[in-house]
């Protein structure tokens, strides 16, 4: 797992290693035959889980925009109110959790220093807490109540890749779970979205073959200073985290923004100079995903017309959007809050590829380290 292989960085090996992370992630813990999730190691009785009041989720970077992407999952699919703060400022905001609560800390090392000192704070409140990490024995695992691991394999690069899209897959699972437990979800919707998580790996495969048009645009783009993200509902964090990466591996400025919140202020700075990266997928199944796509080509319409440049991430077939933007990169069919791992894949490259055309070091950005051990 060390070894770069074929590979000319760390962080495009682990770009590519997440089919398998996701497989590894996904395949033990699901069981299509009986439409059942199993999750032993959350290690909180049924009765508990039948009774929350709440959940919070607590991460730092890349770990809590996965958060954010869980709180539209668990909040879907199970009904249960759910919060996401940052790690560095949960202390201090006092946070009202106590009993009857659960928190869930995400962090890929397990040893962020935030993260540990949000996770205590949570237990001498009285509520029980779960860990998402991807190192076995880490400081958060062993604390922890309960713990759910990521099999995403070690992660050298520091910008965070395979394991963002194995959260994200863990706390699908864990919202499945959850409402398995709590009744809200019957045999066959369960044996439905464990079929899909199933698909997911070959998906990202698929997702992957973008990689040349990835580079093109990289090549294009590599002198701009700025970029705009934009998603909504669930894309939101996935447009947070595309503009993380950019900023991480390229230097380049780059703000992940609500889409609809871009006429409150920023639709001021749109024009030729500042590229727009929006999130304009569609699941024609989902009611919700349909008024959200209309939303973004009237937003997209509105770009054009102000001169702006548009890189959409849009579904397969959606000629609509190929004609309206600049550069479309298409996605697979997948259900609306599965969505999000398959989009993050493009951005990846996009910031890899970035980097590397402007001659910088990937796997090692400068003043940033893996594991933030320090507050």
């Amino acid at each position: 797992m060390a070894d770069k292989g074929k590979f000319a960085h760390y962080m495009l090996k682990e770009i590519f290693e997440q089919p398998q992370g996701l497989r590894d992630t996904i395949a033990p813990r699901v069981s299509l035959k009986d439409g059942t999730v199993r999750l032993e190691e959350v290690r909180i009785g049924e009765d508990e889980l039948k009774a929350l009041r709440r959940i919070n989720i607590v991460a730092s970077g890349t770990s809590r925009h996965a958060g954010m992407a869980g709180q539209y999952m668990i909040q879907d699919l199970v009904n249960v109110p759910v919060d996401v703060d940052y790690a560095s400022e949960f202390e201090y905001r006092n946070p009202l959790i106590g009993r009857g609560e659960l928190t869930i800390v995400i962090t890929q090392s397990g040893e962020t220093a935030d993260t540990t000192a949000a996770q205590r704070e949570a237990r001498a409140k009285g509520s029980r807490t779960i860990a998402i990490s991807n190192v076995v024995d880490s400081t958060i695992a062993r604390e922890a109540d309960g713990v759910i691991y990521t099999h995403a394999g070690p992660e050298i690069s520091i910008a965070s890749t395979k394991a963002f899209t194995a959260q994200m897959a863990v706390l699908f699972l864990f919202a499945l779970y959850l409402g398995q437990v709590r009744g809200k979800l019957s045999k066959d919707q369960v044996r439905r979205y464990i079929s899909e998580l199933l698909e997911l790996p070959k998906k990202v495969e698929t997702v992957l073959e973008s990689a040349p048009d990835c580079e093109r645009l990289a090549d294009k783009y590599h002198k701009m200073e700025s970029f705009l993200f934009l998603g909504r509902a669930s894309h939101y964090p996935v447009a947070m985290d595309g503009a993380l990466k950019l900023k991480e591996v390229s230097y380049v400025h780059a703000e992940g923004y609500p889409t609809g919140e871009v006429k409150h202020g920023p639709n001021a700075l749109i024009d030729e100079n500042l590229p727009v990266v929006i999130i304009a997928t569609c699941d024609r199944n989902d009611l919700g995903s349909l008024l959200r796509y209309q939303k973004n080509v009237a937003n997209i319409k509105g770009f054009k017309q102000q001169s702006g440049r548009v890189f959409a991430i849009a579904s397969q077939g959606d000629e609509e959007m190929r004609q309206m933007a600049d550069h479309t990169i298409f996605m697979p069919q997948a259900s609306e809050l599965l969505l999000p791992i398959l989009e993050i894949v493009p951005l990846q490259l996009f910031a890899y590829y970035m980097a590397v055309r402007k001659g910088l070091d990937v796997d090692r950005p400068r003043n940033l380290v893996k594991s933030v051990t320090l507050e």
